[in-house]
């Protein structure tokens, strides 16, 4: 029997196989949810930013389209030379939340796109605090559907939760810790241009549908791209998908 545990694992695990797919079809960050994720610490002199779990470099390509000086640390090999491809100027590191490959006191902001739920936070807020520089933040950001548009919701039912649909403030946060102030929270529109393919394409990137027995994955994105063909918002050869980026950030006590 399958635990929670392994479950978790195995899908945090999940994403190398699809590093293209991946880096091609996930949502990219807007600009101001990364500058508001920033803006504890934007001031500094010698700005250095660590990008944790940096995946493919999504969010990574938005802080260096900031001129934000960034490394990235990322455990899957496949995932790493993806971003390596896109962005080689950038260092990229093998490593973990829970032990990231950085000296103390080496950054002033660590910036974690669509992955701190994937940490051990017991573990990896002391391990995020120790790199910090004194007053330094953490910020979390995931894209996800805005529930507030009915054609969204719509297919969140129809992917039955297995994709980013859902409700983010249900799902994700960073949670609270002693070494850091409370947790702020802020969300950001992020409209994003898909065709039909490109946004099946999109769902099947997701870690709950990686894990589907074939068959099950093949029958859901099939019900996806029955959906987007009978909405009258997706029938346009590309179309806009409303997201929304919610931010958490926490800055570094004392």
């Amino acid at each position: 029997m399958t635990t929670d545990h392994e479950l978790h694992r195995r899908r945090a695990s999940s994403f190398g196989g699809q590093a293209a797919a991946y880096a091609e079809f996930r949502p990219d960050y807007p600009a101001a949810a990364v500058r508001w994720a920033l803006a504890p610490v934007a001031d500094r002199e010698g700005l250095h930013v660590l990008d944790l779990a940096a995946g493919t470099g999504k969010l990574t390509a938005a802080l260096v389209a900031e001129g934000v000086p960034t490394t990235a640390v990322e455990p899957d090999a496949a995932m790493r030379a993806e971003l390596q491809r896109a962005l080689p100027d950038v260092p990229a590191h093998e490593g973990t939340a829970e032990r990231i490959p950085l000296p103390a006191a080496s950054v002033d902001a660590v910036l974690v796109g669509q992955a701190f739920h994937w940490f051990d936070p017991e573990r990896a807020l002391p391990e995020i605090a120790r790199v910090l520089r004194p007053g330094g933040v953490v910020a979390g950001l995931w894209n996800g559907g805005d529930r507030e548009v009915d054609w969204i919701i719509g297919l969140d039912e129809v992917t039955r939760g297995e994709a980013c649909f859902a409700d983010l403030a249900d799902e994700v946060e960073v949670p609270a810790h002693e070494r850091y102030e409370p947790v702020q929270r802020q969300r950001f529109p992020n409209r994003l241009r898909y065709t039909r393919d490109s946004l099946t394409a999109m769902v099947a990137t997701h870690s709950r549908l990686l894990l589907l027995p074939e068959d099950e994955r093949a029958q859901l994105l099939a019900r996806v791209r029955g959906y987007l063909a009978a909405r009258p918002e997706t029938q346009r050869a590309e179309f806009e998908v409303p997201l929304v980026t919610l931010v958490d950030r926490a800055v570094l006590r004392g």
